[in-house]
């Protein structure tokens, strides 16, 4: 029998002060973090929203500290990070709503992955690197780009971006290099492009961009590359100077670009030819009408008769000045002494004109303080207007405060599309017009709007122009594009890009066809899609747009479901609250918060109340108002938010054709948003931005309890892998 050997008291004292020391060198890093924890909060929801990867060594979705525990790709100055570089890494997911919080980063590339959804509308402010190029990223460039002054170089290639660029370049004078290529951007070259003065390279090939190019001009540009475009005008006598240029597969007009218009006036601070204008009223001097160079040597050219004639000439100008003088210095000594006794007459009423104009002033600023706020109308982001009158054939209009970017088509061309806006064509109609599907000569279908003449005042017919001014600006991938309208013979009219899915109101409330009802997982994609649209209305456009009609009939489905917003900016033309209310506007009341109902005010938070209640309709399939229920249930909102936070009652409130198939955690969650969002008072309902992050959260949650096993998923119902909600948000 072998005896075990004992560790000396020695040996033992020994291991356990070298095992103590170590471990306090390791104390004050894993219980201090040194990380922002702000910027750890970003990063952590940048990990669950690329749906926790195991490339991503280090990282971590709670807890942790990036820059004491050195994550894959992320570097730090001090406590801040300022870079992360994770290209190529077969990433998936979306890019998360907390990129604004990282105050400090400069450097972001997440080329060459898989991320996809929209870039999101919140950037690194203070970023001078952005790299998303080689991604599955759609949507369009969000306007908050405006605000990063300290671009240097972006590149969004080889993604699928749609829809034009937008206005928003006017304060990146730092960008030099600009890259968009490979995408399926549409529309002119924005106007703000004239404002890139450090730009030495710009990439816009394989897109659907068209128009001219002349924006481009003067800009300092060493490398340029617009192939493959609908580009089309003459190409700028300055692209001649461009060393690396490749502009085929355009429509630009063959031969040099036509002249000037003639008798243009010279530029400031350069004088006139006057040789030119000698040879031109005396041909006679030199060969072929050129003026021959005076002869220094001729002094006596000049005869007698004309310096006579000169002299006289200057003795008649001077008595001329001198009796103009006389004549001004008499009148003003007589304008001085009537003006003085006017004076002295007015003297004894002076004060009570002053009380009167004070009264009067005060009275139109207290007026201006009660302005509803319905009148409010949606501008540009970022741009400063200006209003002009105009005077046209068609009457005294607005002329918009800044371009229109959509096409201006004619009556005859629209009543070709609508076959005379016919019947047939009839797809819908609102308080302001009936809505008509066009199909135009070259194929393609768009949704047109004929706005009732009688649905405006003189005063919103002016304003019309303006309206569409700032509507054709909103750009947002779950929004309705305008593309066009036409203002001629006294016809307003509104062109839409055309969803021909239906309308939210219609599929939930009146499809028989099993097939078309909303999964659950799609209802949820539904609200976060149009929870994005009056995110941007609400906070990244300047001012902020109130749309003022959000319900589920303005909700447009496509064919994979994805919700698109319409109406947005047509607040600006909508009937006063005082009018009349047509019966056509009965069908918003459901969808009314309390503050309008009492006071007539709307506001952004107006809109975050009528999205709780379509919020409801997803939940339950019911209509806002249904008189043919009992009286207790004719309400929606009245009859479903006592019971919203009852577990037991929530189950009995969903719409039955789910058939029981969703994840009751997520209903519970969904319940929450809809009653922060239907809160009586405004000021406690939540901004859209903690909204769509609420439901984002709710996406990813139900995507980690996916991957989970069947007992811990948590789920009321077993789901199909089909069905079950997933993270493409």
């Amino acid at each position: 029998m072998v005896e075990k050997k004992r560790s000396k008291p020695s040996q033992i004292f020994t291991i356990t002060s070298t095992f103590f020391t170590f471990s306090l060198l390791l104390l004050p890093q894993s219980l201090y973090a040194i990380t922002d924890p702000s910027d750890v909060q970003a990063l952590q929801n940048i990990y669950s929203s690329l749906n926790n990867p195991s490339q991503l060594s280090g990282w971590k979705s709670s807890g942790g500290d990036p820059c004491g525990e050195s994550w894959k790709g992320v570097s730090c100055a001090g406590s801040a990070v300022v870079g992360i570089q994770i290209s190529g890494l077969r990433l998936t997911g979306t890019m998360g709503y907390l990129l604004s919080s990282l105050l400090s980063l400069t450097t972001m590339d997440l080329s060459n992955n898989n991320i996809h959804d929209t870039i999101p509308y919140q950037l690194p402010p203070n970023i001078t690197y952005l790299n998303l190029a080689s991604n599955d990223i759609s949507g369009s460039l969000p306007y908050s780009l405006f605000n990063m002054v300290s671009l240097d170089y972006l590149n969004v290639s080889h993604n699928t971006l749609s829809q034009s660029i937008g206005d928003f370049f006017a304060n990146l004078g730092n960008l030099s290099v600009l890259d968009l290529s490979f995408n399926n951007l549409t529309g002119v070259l924005p106007n703000s492009f004239s404002s890139l003065s450090n730009l030495s390279t710009l990439y816009l090939q394989n897109n659907q961009l068209s128009g001219p190019v002349d924006v481009l001009t003067g800009l300092p540009i060493t490398n340029l590359n617009i192939a493959n475009n609908h580009f089309s005008g003459w190409i700028p006598q300055e692209f001649k100077s461009i060393p690396n240029l490749i502009i085929g597969g355009n429509s630009f007009d063959n031969g040099p670009a036509p002249p000037p218009p003639p008798y243009t006036s010279p530029p400031p601070g350069r004088s006139h030819n006057n040789r030119n204008h000698t040879a031109t009223l005396n041909p006679s001097q030199g060969n072929e009408g050129q003026a021959s160079p005076p002869d220094r040597n001729n002094k006596r050219s000049l005869t007698v008769g004309p310096i006579v004639g000169i002299v006289m000439g200057s003795i008649l100008m001077a008595l001329c000045a001198i009796l103009a003088i006389v004549f001004c210095l008499w009148k003003f000594s007589k304008g001085k002494a009537e003006k003085r006794s006017t004076l002295e007459g007015s003297l004894g009423s002076l004060s009570v004109g002053t009380d009167k104009a004070a009264k009067k002033e005060m009275q139109e600023q207290r007026g201006q303080t009660v302005t509803p706020i319905t009148n409010l109308k949606p501008l540009p982001p970022a741009e400063k207007l200006m209003g002009e009158r105009i005077h046209g054939k068609n009457g005294s209009g607005k002329r918009p405060k800044s371009p229109i970017t959509a096409i201006s088509y004619t009556v005859a061309t629209l009543q070709t599309a609508t076959n005379s806006f016919s019947q047939e064509c009839l797809i819908g109609e609102g308080f302001l017009g009936r809505v008509y599907r066009a199909e135009f000569p070259n194929g393609k279908v768009m949704a047109v709007k004929k706005i009732d003449s009688a649905a405006l005042s003189l005063q919103e017919e002016d304003n019309f122009l303006e309206a569409v001014s700032n509507m054709s600006r909103l750009r947002h991938s779950n929004i309705v594009t305008l593309l066009g309208y036409c203002v001629e013979h006294g016809q307003r009219l509104l062109v839409y890009e055309y969803v021909g899915n239906g309308t939210l109101h219609d599929i939930l409330h009146f499809t028989d066809d099993e097939s078309k009802i909303l999964t659950w997982n799609a209802r949820v994609r539904v609200a976060l899609g149009t929870a994005r649209a009056l995110e941007y209305l609400h906070e990244v456009c300047l001012p902020s747009v109130v749309h003022r009609n959000f319900k589920s009939t303005n909700i447009l489905l496509d064919e994979e479901l994805n919700p698109h917003l319409s109406d947005c900016g047509l607040a600006a033309l909508t009937p006063n609250t005082e009018r009349q209310v047509s019966t056509q506007m009965l069908g918003s009341f459901g969808y009314s918060a309390p503050e309008f109902a009492m006071s007539g005010l709307y506001t952004v938070k107006s809109d975050v109340y009528s999205f709780g209640v379509v919020m409801l309709e997803l939940l339950t399939g019911r209509k806002p108002l249904d008189s043919s229920r009992i009286r207790s249930e004719q309400s929606l909102v009245r009859w479903a938010t006592p019971q919203l936070h009852d577990i037991d009652a929530l189950a009995k409130m969903v719409d039955p054709a789910l058939n029981g198939m969703y994840p009751a955690k997520s209903l519970s969650r969904f319940a929450d948003v809809i009653a922060l969002c239907l809160q009586p008072e405004p000021e406690f309902r939540p901004p859209m931005s903690e909204v769509v992050q609420a439901l984002v959260r709710l996406m990813q949650r139900a995507s980690v309890i996916k991957r989970r096993s069947s007992d811990e998923t948590g789920f009321s119902y077993r789901i199909p892998d089909h069905e079950a909600p997933d993270i493409s948000f």
